[in-house]
């Protein structure tokens, strides 16, 4: 088991992509049992220890994440080697010259760069239908969805399911009051708003009935299961916003310091040796 990430899933309906990845899909969904995204990250880490190291596949991934809800099936292509560019670019962002050397070597990550440059110039509106986190649930996240939500199986699944509408929804009030709070002078809640901004663009992005999809991931692998059992993380933030909405700032300040160090311990794995 791969145990660090966590995703954000967008599916959209069958009837939203265009010909012939349409029949494609239908094809897909159709043929039983698909692989998981514990197979796609084994996939990308043993790519990482070949000779020469491969950082961004060749190819598009064709597999995806389908489910059936009344009636109507649901896609969530993977869509991997858009991700690694996306990853990529991330990491040169985020990460100092000697160690991205050692890991992907600077030839490998212009050719990727120009790789995708090219792509780019051919596929404008493209986006992923994955997000990925790392060592956490962005806190971001738990803002689309609702504790009632939540689907916990100890050692085998901790997600939550929401419509599109009810995801759009709650980002539109969440951050109409992180915005509200900041006007009053209340400061602090900038960087969870721009989040949130950049999240609500995403979302836009991909047809009104769609599904979102909070999946814990391999953090299930991870984390204690007496931890998991108790996580109410979307409930705790919930409360918190409510609580900034109602004026109860110091209520407010408490709930979201409690949240934000209780995945920053977890966060902190990833320097672990």
């Amino acid at each position: 088991m791969v145990p660090y990430a966590s995703y954000l899933r967008v599916y959209e309906p069958l009837a939203s992509f265009p010909e012939p990845e349409r029949t494609h899909w239908a094809a897909y969904a159709r043929r039983g049992p698909a692989p998981t995204a514990q197979d796609e990250l084994r996939r990308s880490l043993s790519d990482l220890v070949r000779v020469p190291v491969v950082g961004v596949p060749a190819h598009e991934s064709g597999d995806a994440f389908t489910v059936e809800l009344d009636g109507v099936l649901l896609v969530c292509p993977w869509r991997t080697r858009l991700r690694g560019w996306l990853a990529l670019e991330e990491l040169v962002a985020n990460f100092p010259a000697p160690v991205l050397d050692a890991a992907l070597p600077p030839a490998q990550r212009r050719r990727a760069a120009a790789e995708y440059e090219a792509w780019r110039e051919r596929n404008p509106d493209a986006r992923p239908w994955i997000r990925t986190g790392v060592w956490q649930v962005p806190l971001r996240w738990f803002v689309l969805v609702a504790d009632e939500e939540r689907e916990y199986l100890p050692g085998e699944l901790l997600r939550y399911r929401t419509p599109m509408v009810q995801a759009r929804r709650r980002l539109a009030r969440a951050l109409r009051t992180l915005r509200e709070a900041e006007g009053r002078g209340r400061p602090g809640y900038g960087p969870l708003a721009e989040g949130l901004a950049e999240v609500g663009r995403w979302l836009e992005e991909f047809h009104p009935r769609s599904m979102v999809e909070l999946d814990y991931g391999g953090l299930l692998h991870a984390l204690p299961a007496d931890g998991l059992a108790g996580d109410r993380s979307a409930r705790d933030l919930a409360a918190g916003i409510a609580a900034l909405r109602e004026g109860d700032h110091e209520g407010a300040a408490e709930v979201y310091g409690e949240l934000a160090g209780r995945w920053r311990a977890v966060r902190e794995r990833l320097f672990a040796n």
